[in-house]
């Protein structure tokens, strides 16, 4: 089964919440179940929802019963790829790039980043959370033959395209992109787009929303 073509990218997002909430509920209890409305009620979704997105993973649940946890987790961990180490490459090693290193649970869940490029002279040949920064002009003889799964962006907006070619270049078949920008890339080549900026706007405009609501002034007066 082709799950990339035929998992919508929306479902693929809601699974990674039940594989998280089912994780939890495993640490517990290994043999516990759960019923959709369980699942649902944990994450804000309804049944009806759980069911249809949890039907690519297989007919797994039980009318009456439920979901077995660790059956319905070993399901996910295999279909979202985490049963398997991801190799990544980071390109940039500002601010956003060193944060990215020193975040720990990525090498708990299998993500490891194991090649930084920067082009600052004054970055080259540092030691950023025990990775040694090489230099950019290095990234294709580095990663020609690394089997690298995964490329992470976190440079200024007008070298990401450029940053994001070299890396499909050489194999990268993911890329986790923190740049402003929308990156033109091959349709077998997987984006996801970071933009902290657009993120608090968004986040500012549902708090501005919520104060120039009519019916919640109405309901102050």
């Amino acid at each position: 089964m082709d799950l990339k073509a035929k998992i919508p990218s929306p479902t693929v997002k809601r699974l990674s919440l039940y594989f998280r909430e089912l994780g939890e509920r495993r640490a517990v209890d290994s043999d516990a179940t759960m019923s959709s409305r369980q699942l649902g009620d944990a994450l804000g979704f309804s049944d009806a929802q759980v069911r249809k997105d949890l039907a690519f993973v297989g007919q797994l649940g039980h009318p009456g019963v439920g979901y077995s946890v660790t059956l319905l987790h070993d399901n996910l961990r295999r279909i979202l790829g985490r049963d398997r180490s991801w190799e990544a490459a980071l390109v940039g090693a500002g601010n956003i790039g060193r944060a990215l290193l020193s975040y720990r649970r990525f090498e708990v869940q299998n993500f490891h980043i194991t090649r930084v490029f920067d082009n600052n002279p004054a970055t080259i040949g540092s030691t950023i959370s025990e990775r040694s920064v090489l230099d950019i002009s290095e990234l294709e003889r580095e990663l020609a033959d690394a089997g690298t799964h995964l490329g992470i962006i976190a440079v200024p907006a007008q070298d990401a395209q450029a940053i994001a070619e070299r890396l499909i270049g050489v194999g990268v078949g993911g890329i986790l992109n923190f740049a402003p920008r929308r990156l033109e890339v091959d349709e077998s080549v997987a984006v996801l787009n970071v933009d902290f900026s657009l993120t608090l706007e968004q986040l500012a405009f549902q708090v501005n929303l919520g104060r120039n609501d009519p019916a919640r002034e109405g309901e102050s007066s």
